[in-house]
């Protein structure tokens, strides 16, 4: 292992780069989840902490994180209400307007109570920008965290370009002129920022979503997730309508109908806008006894379903903003030994190597073929979680990607430094 033994991945967040960061004061900016809920942006708040800086962060309320402002492990987190999930033109400018505003009032209140050096605004959307240049004669930074490349995302969404992706291409263009340093999540996004971007190559960091081993571990099976079938296939994300779950329940439905596969039982966890529409197409597909929808569920659920599971999957649809973006339950089925069957997409494979069998584009038949092959042969799919495992330890697990957390920020203050001295002279 590059990092010493598996103990070293489980260490304190932050660990070795202690006091790197102390006096600093960084204010992070997050309108897609709540935090904590949102482990990306709670890992990296935690690790600036831990380097010694004082973080505060704004995000907005809900999955039951409602107070408006409380302290977790030193982090100040102020939250604040948005509408209800956006649908249409109408709703996404209403969404984004209101959040706009309470991230800018929200920003300033942090400002006159705690200070801070620096903005780092989290993605979707590319609007952060807006609140960071309200601070930029200030003397504040802005370190652009790119989690989604939004104008794929658009794309994906609703199918079209159009005067909104015009907006979003916009938008992201506006938001890399305005950092200081960028932060991709893999190296199809640092491409996006030097080229689209056009940032200088020493601006931008690559810091991976990798999970955090000290919280992301097997517990015991549990065996009811099966339905009292042989085997169970797991699934773990968001219940939308990008995410593929109709490409995977038709493959569901050629493996128990047109197979014959009554020893299967699949299991998705997670919630989302498009969950009873897609329990509803489990029915008209008269799949509801083979497929299992927790919903939304509490991290006992994920881990007894992940450590249950015999395989995992992910069928994202194969698409521009999916091959090129990386999937947090990629790496998840990983951390749990899981062998994945997957859509043949660049990012995607770069995560899984050989622990992921690989279908072809949007093929569902073909996706029922890689999961029966897989269910067939234990001793592969042991060496392919095997060899998953092995990936996460040695190159994606959070303490890998805390140098490149700290390097941004160390970059941002050094061009900030370089500003001061040239403005004096």
């Amino acid at each position: 292992m590059a990092d010493g033994t598996a103990d070293s991945l489980t260490s304190p967040i932050g660990a070795g780069h202690s006091g790197a960061l102390a006096g600093r004061k960084i204010l992070i900016i997050v309108e897609n989840l709540p935090v904590p809920f949102d482990r990306r942006v709670w890992l990296e708040a935690r690790t600036l902490k831990a380097a010694g800086a004082e973080v505060a962060v704004i995000c907005p309320t809900g999955k039951g994180f409602d107070a408006r402002y409380e302290v977790l492990e030193g982090i100040h987190i102020y939250r604040h209400p948005l509408p209800l999930d956006a649908s249409g033109a109408l709703g996404y400018l209403a969404e984004y307007g209101a959040a706009l505003l309470w991230e800018s009032w929200l920003a300033w209140k942090v400002f006159f109570r705690h200070g801070f050096d620096v903005i780092h605004g989290c993605n979707p959307p590319d609007l952060i920008f807006l609140v960071a240049l309200q601070f930029r004669l200030l003397g504040r930074r802005f370190i652009f965290d790119h989690h989604d490349i939004n104008p794929e995302l658009y794309e994906a969404k609703f199918g079209k370009r159009g005067f909104f992706w015009r907006l979003m291409v916009l938008f992201e263009r506006l938001t890399f002129a305005s950092a200081s340093v960028s932060i991709a999540t893999n190296e199809s996004y640092r491409r996006i920022a030097l080229e689209r971007g056009r940032m200088p190559e020493a601006d931008v960091f690559v810091v991976r979503s990798g999970p955090d081993l000290s919280r992301v571990r097997p517990v015991a099976p549990a065996e009811h997730w099966k339905n009292g079938r042989r085997f169970l296939v797991g699934y773990v994300g968001v219940m939308g309508d990008q995410e593929g779950i109709d490409l995977l329940l038709a493959a569901v439905a050629d493996l128990v109908h047109r197979r014959g596969r009554q020893d299967i039982q699949f299991v998705l966890v997670g919630g989302g806008p498009s969950l009873d529409s897609l329990r509803g197409l489990a029915d008209d597909l008269d799949l509801s006894d083979h497929v299992t929808f927790t919903g939304r569920a509490p991290d006992q659920t994920l881990f007894e379903v992940l450590s249950t599971a015999d395989l995992c999957v992910n069928p994202d649809r194969v698409n521009p903003m999916n091959d090129k973006s990386t999937m947090n339950k990629i790496l998840e089925y990983m951390a749990f030994s899981k062998p994945i069957v997957q859509f043949e997409v660049t990012e995607g494979r770069f995560s899984a190597a050989g622990a992921s069998l690989y279908a072809r584009a949007d093929d569902t038949a073909d996706f029922a073929d890689r999961i029966a092959e897989l269910l067939a042969d234990p001793q592969r799919r042991a060496a392919m979680g095997a060899e998953g495992y092995d990936r996460v330890v040695r190159l994606f697990a959070w303490p890998h990607q805390v140098g490149a957390l700290i390097g941004a920020y160390e970059r941002a203050f050094a061009r900030s430094r370089r500003g001061r001295r040239g403005a004096r002279s």
